[in-house]
């Protein structure tokens, strides 16, 4: 396969969308690791899959997000035209109406709780849509909405390799706690991946969501993994306080289970990531355990 470049990217948009051949093309300053994402023009971006397993992502954009956008209050990711493999390139790829927005971050954002509080009523907004037809957990989404279990072996395993860099003895603690309880109600929708880059803001505050790559419909716990990646204490409490306790513990194991798995990660930021959410998480832990 060729590299996914901003030279692929202009001959499948000549080949194939050549009323648009004579716009600029330019890589989007933090692309995904799923899906590698270009700017087209000034009102569009391209997002083509950077492997086979996540090509069912184009897939399921194309058919749901012009359906969820009609229930939501903010702006999402909305594909226009779907491109087919060609110039060496051989998977589906899509181009997207361009969401406005500055991808979060610390510095971007005026009021944590704030941002917490939005999020999550756009969470409830979501997971208030009707789910007939939709795609339920499985490897389509790598089983976003399924419960955390389904990662067990990884966490086992990573637990045992990193036993004289972690207290493993309060993260197994954690991780029991977060495979006890099980979304006992319907279905709703889920994200999959509420994440920073995922995430646009403007003039200090929420302003949309993009990447539905992994969404799907179960247990909403996933969605609020960010509680511990992203959020201080005050932030993190505001965001979560809609939710029951064991829902808690099972957005709580998948942070841990996800930064377990990138604790010795090669991928620029993502050790230091994981390092991060660990320390909350042992933070949080401790203050559990003095009874607070």
């Amino acid at each position: 396969m060729p590299a996914i470049s901003v030279e692929l990217v202009t001959r499948l948009i000549r080949e194939q969308f050549p009323q648009w051949a004579d716009l600029p093309i330019r890589p989007v300053a933090q692309s995904g690791h799923d899906n590698r994402t270009f700017y087209l023009g000034e009102n569009m971006t391209v997002r083509l899959p950077s492997g086979a397993a996540y090509v069912p992502q184009i897939e399921k954009e194309a058919e749901w997000l012009p359906y969820l956008a009609r229930f939501l209050s903010l702006p999402i990711s909305c594909p226009i035209v779907r491109g087919r493999a060609g110039s060496g390139y051989p998977f589906v790829w899509s181009i997207n109406r361009f969401v406005e927005g500055e991808t979060l971050c610390r510095e971007n954002i005026t009021d944590l709780e704030r941002l917490a509080v939005d999020l999550a009523a756009f969470l409830r907004e979501l997971q208030r849509i009707d789910t007939r037809g939709a795609p339920a957990a499985g490897a389509h989404n790598f089983y976003r909405g399924a419960e955390p279990a389904v990662y067990s072996r990884q966490v086992e395993s990573a637990l045992r390799e990193l036993e004289t860099d972690l207290p493993v003895d309060a993260l197994k603690q954690l991780w029991q706690r977060a495979t006890a309880t099980r979304w006992t109600s319907a279905p709703v929708w889920l994200h999959g991946d509420v994440a920073p880059g995922n995430i646009l803001v403007r003039d200090g505050t929420l302003c949309g969501v993009i990447d539905f790559g992994i969404m799907g419909v179960g247990d909403p716990a996933c969605d609020y993994a960010m509680a511990w990646t992203f959020f201080d204490r005050p932030s993190r409490v505001r965001f979560l306080e809609d939710l029951d306790p064991g829902t808690i513990d099972r957005a709580r194991g998948w942070a841990l289970w996800k930064a377990l798995i990138t604790y010795r990660s090669s991928e620029p930021g993502a050790a230091d990531s994981a390092r991060h959410t660990l320390d909350v998480i042992l933070e949080e832990y401790d203050w559990m355990m003095a009874g607070g």
